[in-house]
This record gives C-alpha cells, structure tokens and sequence, in this order.
C-alpha cells in the first residue's frame, strides 16, 4: 500500500471518529426549530401585553403587582443558574461526571428557587383578590408570567430525568447531545425571563 493510500485512510478515519464523538447537530438543530417556534408564542405574548398593558378597569397596573427589588432578585437567581449550568458543559467536557451532576444539581436548585418566588408573588396577587380575571392587564400579565414558569418547571423535570440518567450511561455521544440541548432550553428560559423584566418590570415602572 502506498503512503498516499494509507495517509487517505487515516484521515478517513480520524473524520469517521470525530463523527462519532461528537454531538448530534441534527438534533441540535431540530432543538433549535423549536426554540424559534416557541419564541414565537412569546413574541405575541409581548405585543398583546403591549396592547393592554393600560387596561387596567381600575384595578391594580404593573406597577403595583411587584416591587423591583424582589424582581431583581429572581432575575440574578436565573443568572446565576446559567453561569452555573455553564460550569456543568466545561465539566462534561472534562468528563467529570461527578462535578456535571453537582453543576446540575446547583442549577436546578436555583431554578427551583426562582419557581418559589414566582409562586409567592402570583399568590399573594390573587389572594389579594387580584387574579386574572379582573382586568386585561391582569390576564395577560399572568398568562406571561405563568407560561414563563411552566418552561422552567419543565426544565427542571428534564434536569431530573438527565440526573438519573447520566450516573448510569456516563457522558456518552448521546448524553452529549441531551446536555447541550438542555443548556439551549434553559438559556432560553432566562433570556425570555429577561425579556419580561425588561419590557414589564423595568418599562414599567418608569
């Protein structure tokens, strides 16, 4: 066999390997489809907010339904959660299972906090008698902020699921590919969350 021949077969062969080690960007790019379709429904959910954000029939307007600070807090809580997810993908690629799951673990308990502050506010809203009903402000206000948290909630189940799994398979192909995939949904959570703080709480209380 000739150096040409075996030099072509070696870098079949490192191109062949490579694929094989690497993500499923097929699949990553389907994830991405969804992500854009999803934001979508965002998008009219931000100019219907837009529109009736004045509609109020004089009950209680955005200023009104929470105090910056508090929003303040649950959006470094959502920061801090990426950074840390962050630290979970340089583990992965370190291959240390160990240090992934507890980045992981780190990540969902911040999220689960977040859901916490999110469900005291929304309930202390309504048990102040004002729920979603009472206006159109109202209604869009808590169709937004509860379709935001029913996103994290589904993160958070999938980080569970992931955490089970990735003891058992190990930072495989595959599991590669569910981690990244995971990391694009829950940035996209906070960067839908700081589209909500920005356009509601901020623009709001100017």
């Amino acid at each position: 066999m000739s150096t040409h021949a075996i030099k072509n077969d070696l870098h079949h062969a490192a191109v062949e390997e490579h694929a094989h080690h690497g993500l499923d960007n097929k699949a990553i790019f389907g994830f991405w489809c969804y992500i854009l379709t999803d934001l979508i429904m965002f998008a009219a959910l931000f100019a219907t907010y837009a529109v009736l954000e004045h509609n109020t029939f004089g009950n209680i307007g955005i200023r009104q339904t929470a105090s910056l600070h508090f929003v303040l807090v649950q959006t470094l809580i959502l920061l801090t959660s990426a950074f840390t997810y962050g630290l979970a993908i340089v583990a992965s690629k370190k291959n240390a299972v160990n240090k992934v799951m507890l980045w992981m673990g780190v990540t969902a308990l911040l999220g689960l906090s977040f859901l916490g502050l999110e469900y005291h506010q929304l309930s202390q809203l309504a048990q102040a008698g004002h729920s979603w009903r009472n206006s159109a402000f109202l209604s869009v206000y808590f169709s937004l902020i509860v379709i935001h948290a029913v996103h994290i909630f589904i993160a958070l189940l999938w980080a569970v699921v992931l955490m089970i799994q990735l003891p058992k398979q190990k930072l495989t192909d595959t599991m590669r590919t569910r981690l990244a995939c995971f990391g694009l949904f829950w940035d996209y959570t906070v960067l839908v969350w700081m589209l909500i703080f920005f356009i509601v709480y901020l623009m709001g209380a100017i």
